[in-house]
């Protein structure tokens, strides 16, 4: 017999910890996709009243402030010293996959008054990699605007996207050129048949080819900005 995973717990025989909670709330809102759970939800899920939550967290963008920054603690940071260019393709693919894994969290994540550890080590080591990697402060504040803006936005548009498998790309490809009528939109028409539509393509794959063109912009302007 299986257990509903969204289904209340017993009452706790231990001590609940602020681990326990974050892990309960980002699993909860995870399967939702609506982002933060009620404290009434999150208690009935751990067992427990809702009053044992504020021993952890004051209320609940308290709650949210800790549920963002575990995300942010699993997006790949800038080693120090790392070549800044390849140092900041690996932390947006890795917060691309941190966000397809919590959708609820592409618009908060930069959202809070009083981000966490790990947020705050995440941005330090992102804006030191490119102080030293030649930009300047204000360059680096530039850099980090235009990724992440790209990020998000790509990240938003693809889990918003009609299909998530190759077969469902192809079903939903074929639908869109039968009720088209290619006299009157040509050029859609033909992105459709000779791009989306040839063997193997990959939406995904679009994410690396705007990544270079950021990346290559962002080389040819860090030293004009002072």
């Amino acid at each position: 017999m299986t257990t509903d995973p969204g289904a209340p717990r017993p009452p706790r025989s231990g001590p609940l910890t602020k681990e326990a909670v974050l892990h309960t709330a980002v699993a909860m809102a995870d399967r939702s996709g609506a982002g933060v759970p009620s404290m009434r939800n999150l208690a009935e899920r751990l067992g427990v009243k809702a009053m044992a939550l504020y021993h952890h967290f004051r209320n609940r963008p308290a709650l949210l402030d800790g549920m963002v920054d575990r995300v942010f603690g699993e997006i790949e940071p800038p080693p120090e010293d790392a070549e800044w260019r390849e140092a900041m393709r690996r932390r947006a693919v890795s917060m691309r996959e941190a966000l397809i894994r919590h959708p609820w969290a592409i618009g908060l994540m930069d959202s809070r008054t009083e981000p966490g550890r790990a947020t705050l080590r995440h941005h330090n080591a992102v804006i030191g990699c490119l102080r030293s990697g030649g930009f300047s402060i204000a360059g680096a504040a530039h850099a980090v605007s235009v990724l992440d803006g790209y990020i998000y936005g790509f990240t938003l548009q693809e889990l918003s996207l009609p299909f998530e498998t190759p077969a469902e790309l192809e079903d939903t490809a074929d639908s869109i050129m039968r009720g088209l009528p290619g006299d009157e939109f040509p050029h859609l028409a033909e992105m459709v048949a000779d791009h989306v539509m040839r063997p193997g393509y990959d939406y995904a794959e679009e994410f690396g080819v705007g990544l270079d063109l950021i990346l290559d912009g962002l080389q040819r302007r860090r030293e004009s900005w002072r």
